[in-house]
């Protein structure tokens, strides 16, 4: 972790936390231990900026700051601020365009659509394929991995048929100038366009390679179950989510870590080159979106005195 001073002309670093994000509606939305902000470019080129306080559960019991189950925690915390930051960057693009905002249940419908296409895609289907090859695939470990492996060619062909769309390249977009920015933060770099034009829009903690991992390790997983019943074998693809998300999250959390370390690089290299399907390369106007949003997150961090610093590195800012 840290955090820029530049009207001190120094710039002070943290390691002990790693700041994160990511890309909404024409905008970024970027997270820190204790706050997050969301900044948006509105249709008339104003920029909205949206700021608030969390209030993760991790803070409030140490227990949930374990391994594995702060994972879980992550991912629960993450999916609510994910549809929190959306709804608030959609309703921002639809008030500069004279619409009304969207409603509760408009929104509820939304998520319900997105967690059934989910089930079918990424449990549904794999199985049903697992299904018609189980007559010709001997042994209970080899069908299982064969659902894994579909599960993770269903993943890749997904972000590939919506990486076409015009609308969800422009959220690539964002992916992208949000990674930039992580990058130059964590280089210890002046929050600028031109820094951050410098850095590439690949990150080992994504989201994207996050998924990857969960496909890897549910796979893994899965093959050490026995033979079920076909609502067995659906119903345990739920209820160990939980397990899966846990694991995946130590694991990119240490690779992101120990990046200098070749086994954990290589075990980052997938996910790095899948996140080339979502990731494109930032214009400045979309640099400059997720750096308002990140440098509003260090300005409330540094305001609340959370930010223990346990090293220096001074640097003259032009």
């Amino acid at each position: 972790m840290q955090f820029s001073q530049i009207n001190k002309g120094v710039v002070m670093v943290a390691d002990n936390y790693q700041y994160g994000g990511q890309a909404v509606i024409e905008g970024v939305m970027m997270r820190g231990r204790h706050h997050y902000a969301v900044a948006v470019r509105k249709q008339n080129d104003q920029m909205s900026i949206y700021s608030e306080e969390l209030g993760s559960y991790t803070q409030k019991h140490p227990v949930l700051r374990l391994p594995f189950f702060r994972g879980v925690i992550a991912l629960g915390e993450s999916f609510v601020l994910g549809l929190k930051t959306l709804q608030y960057s959609a309703n921002q693009l639809m008030d500069s365009e004279g619409e009304e905002e969207l409603s509760f249940w408009e929104m509820t419908l939304m998520i319900i659509f997105a967690l059934g296409l989910t089930l079918l895609l990424f449990i549904a289907l794999p199985l049903f394929v697992r299904g018609l090859v189980g007559r010709i695939l001997h042994g209970t470990l080899w069908r299982n991995l064969f659902e894994g492996l579909i599960r993770a060619i269903i993943l890749v062909l997904y972000i590939t048929v919506i990486s076409l769309l015009p609308d969800i390249q422009r959220v690539f977009a964002y992916h992208g100038a949000e990674h930039k920015v992580i990058h130059t933060y964590e280089a210890g770099d002046e929050l600028t366009i031109e820094n951050a034009k410098t850095k590439t829009t690949l990150h080992p903690r994504c989201g994207t390679s996050f998924l990857l991992f969960v496909v890897i390790v549910s796979a893994i997983l899965f093959s050490f179950l026995g033979e079920q019943t076909i609502v067995m074998r659906f119903l345990s693809r739920i209820l160990l989510l939980p397990v899966v998300a846990g694991i995946s999250y130590e694991i990119i959390k240490i690779s992101g870590k120990n990046q200098s370390f070749f086994l954990w690089k290589a075990l980052s290299w997938p996910g790095l080159m899948l996140q080339r399907l979502t990731t494109r390369e930032p214009d400045d106007s979309q640099l400059e979106v997720a750096i308002m949003a990140l440098k509003q997150v260090l300005t409330l961090e540094e305001k609340n005195n959370i930010l223990p610093i346990q090293k220096q590195k001074a640097e003259r800012c032009e």
